[in-house]
């Protein structure tokens, strides 16, 4: 038993012994290998760093910017009214032509005036009458022939016959009607010898020059703006034209339906060529700064909501956070986070890193 056992571990020993003897080289040939290389990597020459990346760049542009407020409104007459008689009649005369323009106090209609004349005629009649009679009272109340009170009623019967007169008088001139202010005139609603009654509206008249615009804005925009303030209008109307005009209203309360603020402006119209009604488009400047600094929009580009450029410092490009400001065709103000005379990438960003050296080519030059 004892010699089976001895003859067991001798045969494991050999065992080991041999596959010692076959791992020794192998060893220390990857040993030699390993050092060797080494070596090698110490002694070796550095590499060469990676080719600059190939970007178009621009400097930074120092401009006027202006932030405009936009809006939409309507125009309306300055003034207008409707044309209509105080006193019932028959049309006698129309003096106006459609679309004529007339001065403040200028005949527009005359009525029937045969009836008015004669009641005049009576009144006047009738006056002359009550002043004999207050004559005749008045001397015989001094010479004692006649009560104070006969005087009385003479005196008053006077004054009613004045008034009669004075109240046919007016009734005849509001047999004229007349232009209650400048303006232009409308499209009539009436014909010679058409029998119209009070406030029956025989044309509508008015005043366009200037004319009113009649705007909104929001309620944030309420601080940037002040009566005086200049603004532009166009129209659809009038393709490629522009008319300048002047806020004088503003109201004080704000609509809370739509939480805005309404707002008059008025817009000079000598040549008529704007007319009530027509839809507006407003441009209001709200703000101006000079020495602005814009760079091209393709220079902008945002990583996790902050909005960055790449500005190039000795041929390197350096990752810069901005704010942005206005926009225009093309450009967008920076608010902060450059200076003038600042070198911007405007196209190659895409493949950029921070501090990673660039190229520079003219914009264009790598179409």
């Amino acid at each position: 038993m004892a010699k089976a056992r001895f003859w067991t571990i001798f045969t494991a020993l050999a065992a080991l012994a041999c596959a010692g003897l076959w791992f020794y080289p192998q060893l220390q040939q990857r040993i030699g290998l390993s050092a060797f290389e080494t070596g090698r990597s110490a002694n070796a020459e550095p590499v060469p760093d990676a080719a600059p990346t190939v970007v178009e760049a621009v400097p930074v542009r120092v401009e006027t910017v202006v932030d405009e407020l936009q809006a939409v409104g309507t125009l309306r007459p300055d003034e207008a009214v409707t044309v209509a008689p105080e006193i019932a009649g028959r049309i006698e005369r129309i003096a106006f032509r459609e679309g004529q323009k007339v001065a403040a106090g200028d005949v527009l209609v005359e009525l029937d005036t045969a009836i008015m004349r004669a009641e005049l005629a009576k009144s006047r009649s009738d006056l002359t009458l009550a002043r004999a009679n207050h004559q005749r009272s008045v001397t015989l109340a001094r010479e004692g022939m006649a009560a104070q009170r006969t005087r009385d009623e003479s005196l008053a019967a006077l004054q009613t016959a004045e008034a009669a007169v004075a109240l046919a008088e007016a009734r005849l001139q509001k047999m004229t009607i007349r232009a209650p202010l400048s303006g232009v005139i409308g499209l009539r609603s009436v014909s010679i010898g058409a029998y119209v009654v009070p406030g029956q509206a025989i044309v509508e008249l008015a005043a366009v020059d200037p004319l009113k615009l009649e705007f909104r804005v929001p309620e944030l925009a309420l601080l940037s703006l002040r009566q005086g303030q200049p603004l532009r209008v166009t129209v659809d109307a009038l393709p490629g034209r522009s008319f300048e005009g002047t806020i004088y209203a503003i109201d004080p309360i704000v609509d809370p339906g739509g939480r805005a603020i309404r707002m008059r402006a008025r817009i000079p119209n000598p040549a008529g060529e704007l007319s009530p009604g027509l839809f507006a488009r407003v441009s209001l400047i709200v703000d101006r700064r000079e020495n602005a600094v814009l760079v091209p929009e393709s220079a902008v580009f945002a990583q996790g909501g902050q909005h960055y450029v790449y500005r190039i410092v000795h041929r390197h490009a350096r990752l810069t956070g901005i704010e942005l400001g206005t926009r225009r065709p093309g450009l967008v103000e920076v608010r902060s986070g450059l200076d003038r005379d600042q070198l911007v990438v405007s196209a190659g960003h895409q493949q950029l890193r921070d501090g990673e050296r660039v190229e520079i080519l003219a914009p264009g030059a790598g179409a």
